[in-house]
């Protein structure tokens, strides 16, 4: 019984002096923001492909200057150098190698299409021939593919570029 008083009468002391826990300390400094998570990686995804290249210099320079590519990375190996290079927000690159250690190489004219999707097709191919390389056929409408724009055009070593526009974005379904 003096017990059940004893708990009684702290906890109306309690009651009458009021809550003496101190306040909490607020810090005046905002949590930093939460970092965003990247998107998820897609699966499977294609994240390269790689070509030889006769100048290893000359093809960067045409990739990044005039196809508008960005470099990734570098690689110098025993035996071939890379550049990896893909455009702004890709998920998938281009990797330009050039072989070092002396093996023969057939660099040129190798049965190869780089296909890209850019804004304007028309501009990215007086881009290419103002840059001194080959338009096999001027962006425009083919009726063998539904009336789409395709263009063709040639890198420094030959190789097949076919220039598309982006595609349409698909309307949801109701």
């Amino acid at each position: 019984m003096i017990r059940v008083a004893s708990i009684a009468l702290a906890a109306m002391t309690l009651a009458a002096c009021g809550d003496q826990t101190p306040a909490p300390v607020t810090d005046p400094t905002p949590p930093p923001a939460a970092e965003a998570a990247p998107p998820p990686q897609k699966d499977p995804l294609l994240s390269a492909v790689g070509i030889g290249v006769s100048d290893l210099a000359k093809s960067t320079d045409f990739y990044v200057n005039v196809m508008g590519m960005e470099k990734i990375r570098s690689y110098h190996l025993d035996y071939m150098d890379e550049e990896v290079l893909g455009y702004p927000g890709a998920e998938s690159y281009i990797v330009l190698m050039h072989w070092t250690d002396g093996s023969p190489r057939n660099y040129r004219d190798l049965p190869i299409k780089i296909v890209t999707r850019v804004k304007d097709p028309v501009a990215l191919a007086a881009k290419i021939k103002a840059a001194g390389y080959e338009v096999t056929r001027e962006p425009q409408a083919s009726t063998q593919v539904g009336g789409a724009i395709v263009g063709f055009a040639k890198d420094p070593d030959g190789y097949t570029l076919e220039l598309l526009p982006h595609r349409q974005p698909t309307p949801p379904a109701n």
